[in-house]
């Protein structure tokens, strides 16, 4: 679990939701780094190369270029990644920011690695709507449908080619946006993404059974 954001509460959230629901089937270990202004670093990147699945609760960190390095590598090969929340912009600079000397970014990796258009969020307040498109897929099995969720609603359409919506969500007077999908990267890798990730979700067992699917699915489990 890579985790450093300083909106919801992941660092808290992730490892409990990991002794819940994670520990029996994977060795956990957490990856973070300070939330405080200016800092980018990652304690114990290293930890990456060894993983089997990346989970990614990150927002706007540009690395050293030798930390970024292992997350490259880790899906160069073809590794699972899954992300929540900010993990669509994990890597990227905010507006105006220059990266500092030896840092490195990854403007593309919502493209490459999530294979989703993150273009911004509505405003804190509307509750999320939730329902699936087709319910078919295993990934949301045993997710009880619809639901909702008070993370505000973000902009990501249109999805990337490879990517596939299991989940799509609704705010009064905007259009529909996917809410979780799979990704068929480039690289030949499985990306679960959702959206989701408030730390209300966390109780949500809609949610909590979805984010164990997608892990699994991920792993091919």
């Amino acid at each position: 679990m890579l985790i450093a954001e300083p909106e919801y509460e992941t660092i808290k959230t992730l490892p409990e939701f990991a002794a819940k629901f994670l520990e029996q089937d994977f060795r956990v270990v957490v990856v973070s780094g300070s939330t405080a202004a200016g800092e980018n670093s990652f304690d114990h990147a290293e930890e990456i190369a060894d993983a089997d699945v990346l989970l990614v609760s990150v927002r706007r960190r540009t690395p050293p270029a030798a930390q970024l390095a292992f997350i490259r590598r880790f899906v160069e090969a073809g590794k699972p990644v899954v992300g929540i929340r900010t993990a669509c912009h994990a890597f990227a600079l905010a507006g105006n920011e220059k990266l500092a000397p030896g840092n490195a970014a990854w403007p593309e990796w919502d493209a490459q690695v999530i294979g989703g258009h993150y273009t911004g969020h509505h405003g804190h307040g509307p509750i999320t709507h939730i329902t699936a498109p087709a319910t078919a897929d295993s990934i949301l099995r045993g997710v009880t449908l619809p639901f909702d969720s008070d993370s505000w609603f973000y902009k990501v359409s249109p999805l990337r080619a490879g990517a596939t919506p299991l989940l799509t969500g609704e705010i009064p007077g905007q259009p529909t946006e996917p809410i979780a999908w799979t990704f068929r990267r480039a690289d030949g890798g499985r990306t679960f993404f959702t959206s989701l990730g408030n730390p209300t979700d966390f109780t949500n067992t809609s949610f909590q059974q979805l984010l164990r699917n997608g892990i699994l699915w991920a792993a091919g489990r």
